[in-house]
């Protein structure tokens, strides 16, 4: 296919279907960052340590992780389009219903509700996506969908750093209503991928084991640790980051919230570049290495580093871009691994599922060594260190070239298990 006609390929109904999903994604990424943003505050009102306002984020993660696999395995037998649907409506719900809480258990249970529900549209997304988008542009797209988790976090920086402030955390959660509108535009243009209906006309019925089938367990057994190890990290890095510039440097609520907000609003150059270069320069696979690597190195110079607002940062900044960054061609890699029959399966299970496993440990362990050690020590041990990791097991997965339609990545990882 020459230039012009891959370009016109991405005309019309592509084109739409992504910008839907990006806008989608954002929107659930917005709803889910603000309690992160909110954790100072929660554990105020409930006299909760670091530790134990953590306890709240793993119960929550370890909730959310189990139910979102059912949901994804529903979303490979009954369709994307209706579990895109439940996805965002729910997950504006939930999260709007958090100021509500009474308590710390209540909390816990609608924070791992609201995982769960707005968590299912990384697979969703990716297999409208995955499913829509002609190959020559398939890999580069689903990495500039990521842009959707920097983008939420921008957007809802802003509102904590207003509603914090005047009116305090349980208000902050009103902000989860604001989205509720754009299911209209959901239902208007989203269909279901004809990929899918090919898939689903053979009855067949998508079940976990069967990613760990013969010539398919090993590339889902190191994708599934790699990712633990890496949201171990990730996650570990989110939920802290926050009561780390409160405690460690100083930051007030609305100065924490425009520092990361502003710093993932940077970061989206990191996932643009992780899109383009895995796509058209490299390939995915070794676009997440070097960027997880490259990631591993600049959270540690974050920590250990510049102090004052404006070094920190410069250096949160260029750690988002490659530390975050990593997720528009990890994603990408993910979302192709697998066949149609199980790729919302596969993308939750060593997607989200794995995500949930990595962000109930890392944040708790993370809290207890820095409570005991402090914070540089936490969060260069428990962070920095297992990122690092991650990016050694990325290594050991296939080297799989861009460009290939979702069937030819099929067999050729067919070929290449034999």
């Amino acid at each position: 296919m020459n230039e012009a006609a891959s370009v016109a390929s991405l005309k019309g109904y592509p084109t739409k279907a992504f910008v839907v999903c990006l806008i989608a994604y954002a929107f659930a990424q917005m709803d889910l960052a603000l309690f992160g943003y909110a954790i100072p505050q929660i554990r105020e009102e409930f006299g909760l340590s670091l530790p134990g306002v953590m306890g709240i984020v793993s119960t929550a993660f370890v909730l959310g992780g189990l139910l979102i696999v059912a949901l994804a395995v529903l979303t490979d037998r009954l369709g994307r389009r209706r579990m895109f649907q439940l996805s965002f409506i729910g997950s504006s719900l939930l999260v709007t219903l958090h100021m509500f809480a009474p308590n710390p258990a209540t909390l816990s249970v609608l924070r791992g509700s609201s995982i769960a529900v707005g968590g299912l549209s990384y697979p969703v997304t990716g297999a409208v996506v995955s499913e829509e988008f002609p190959a020559r542009w398939r890999g580069f797209f689903l990495g500039l969908l990521q842009i959707g988790y920097p983008l939420g976090w921008f957007v809802a920086s802003l509102w904590a750093a207003w509603i914090l402030t005047d009116y305090g955390w349980r208000m902050l959660f009103l902000v989860g209503l604001i989205s509720i509108p754009f299911i209209f535009v959901i239902n208007r243009v989203i269909r279901e991928p004809a990929r899918f209906q090919r898939a689903s006309e053979c009855s067949y019925k998508a079940r976990v084991r069967d990613l760990f089938a013969p010539g398919m367990a090993r590339r889902t057994s190191i994708l599934f640790f790699a990712q633990f190890l890496f949201v171990w990290a990730y996650a570990g890095s989110i939920f802290l980051l926050p009561s780390f510039l409160a405690e460690d440097r100083g930051f007030d609520p609305q100065g924490y919230s425009l520092f990361i907000g502003i710093g993932n609003l940077v970061g989206v150059l990191g996932y643009i570049g992780a899109a383009y270069v895995g796509e058209f320069v490299l390939n995915r696979r070794d676009t997440v290495v070097i960027w997880t690597l490259a990631g591993s190195f600049a959270f540690q110079f974050l920590i250990w580093g510049p102090t004052g607002f404006a070094a920190s940062l410069a250096a949160y900044s260029l750690m988002a871009m490659f530390f975050y960054g990593t997720a528009a061609a990890k994603f990408a890699y993910v979302a192709e691994i697998f066949p149609t029959r199980l790729r919302a399966t596969g993308v939750a299970f060593c997607g989200s599922f794995a995500v949930t496993l990595g962000s109930a440990s890392g944040p708790l362990a993370a809290s207890f060594i820095a409570e005991r050690y402090g914070w540089d020590i936490g969060l260069s041990v428990v962070v920095g260190t297992p990122l690092f990791l991650a990016g050694l097991l990325y290594f050991l997965l296939a080297r799989v070239p861009s460009g290939l339609e979702v069937e030819e990545v099929q067999t050729f990882l067919e070929k290449g298990s034999k």
